[in-house]
């Protein structure tokens, strides 16, 4: 991508950025291709969500990106430029060559030709890990709206607050912080059945017996045996949180719209294993970006 990256404004501690000539970046396609539960479209289809490292708000003019936010580092505001824009960098995947990508994934594939051309301005997120594992745990047999609201509560309840534009924002709670809570407390803030494996994993992590960093340092299939032996965590989830925050690109989370995908498009049955293997052979390292074009293509679209 371009590297033409300059500081607009600092007033106090809040940073404004531009990109210059991004490719491969369009808002809706990021923030409602199914990754992210934290990011929400203003009146002036801007769109701002609470990252690990602040509150950021990103909108687009042609293909200039401008970016500004509170940003913390070690639980404190900082005004250290060279790592807030290392965060955006690195969150937004602005060092990944997407064109390339899409290059070799519609390659004699018109389903994937269609989809990338629906949804061309998607990328992969890097978000927090440990926000990603209680995230997808409470994705399980849910919808969007439903888990949106439950993560708010929690941070609410248990994160750092922070005031941007005006208006009050939550950091994720750290392990730390969430592991004072009981399955009880948890119970209050509307995790139904989910609160016993939130609180679980809380412990687990905070504890040591679950290193997140550890687990990504693993390739792909022993990261996933890994995350799969905490209560809450099967397939699909294991490998939201492998591709949405451990930078396995080649996980290909299977839901029941990549089911659809998968009989409608590629006349495959829905059997998970088969559909996995199919995913494999076919997408191979960019498994998991593939399977954001076609879920973003076959939720808008199909």
């Amino acid at each position: 991508m371009d590297k033409n990256l300059f500081l607009l404004m600092r007033v106090g501690k809040m940073k404004k950025l531009i990109f210059h000539n991004i490719n491969d970046f369009e808002l809706a396609h990021i923030f409602e291709c199914g990754q992210c539960f934290r990011w929400k479209k203003e009146e002036d289809a801007s769109y701002t969500g609470v990252t690990k490292f602040g509150v950021m708000n990103v909108s687009k003019k042609d293909k200039d990106v401008f970016i500004c936010g509170e940003f913390v580092k070690n639980g404190s505001f900082t005004n250290d430029e060279e790592y807030v824009m290392s965060c955006v960098r690195e969150y937004f995947d602005l060092d990944t060559d997407y064109l390339a990508i899409k290059s070799v994934l519609k390659k004699g594939d018109m389903n994937m030709k269609n989809a990338i051309k629906f949804g061309y301005g998607i990328r992969i997120l890097n978000q927090d890990a440990w926000e990603m594992l209680i995230s997808y745990i409470i994705s399980a047999a849910n919808n969007i709206p439903r888990i949106s609201k439950t993560i708010e509560n929690i941070s609410m309840a248990y994160g750092q607050k922070i005031d941007f534009n005006g208006k009050d924002y939550y950091l994720f709670p750290t392990s730390e912080e969430l592991s004072k809570a009981t399955v009880e407390d948890l119970r209050q803030l509307n995790l139904g059945f989910r609160d016993k494996y939130v609180y679980h994993a809380a412990v687990l992590v905070e504890s040591g017996k679950i290193d997140l960093e550890q687990i990504m340092n693993m390739d792909y299939r022993s990261a996933k045996r890994e995350l799969m032996k905490i209560d809450g965590v099967g397939e699909k989830v294991a490998d939201c949180i492998l591709l949405f925050s451990m930078k396995k690109r080649e996980a290909f989370p299977v839901d029941t719209w990549i089911k659809k995908v998968m009989e409608q498009l590629y006349d495959e049955s829905r059997n998970l294993k088969k559909i996995s293997k199919f995913a494999e052979e076919k997408f191979g390292q960019y498994g998991g970006i593939a399977q954001q074009y076609l879920f973003y293509y076959m939720r808008e679209v199909g």
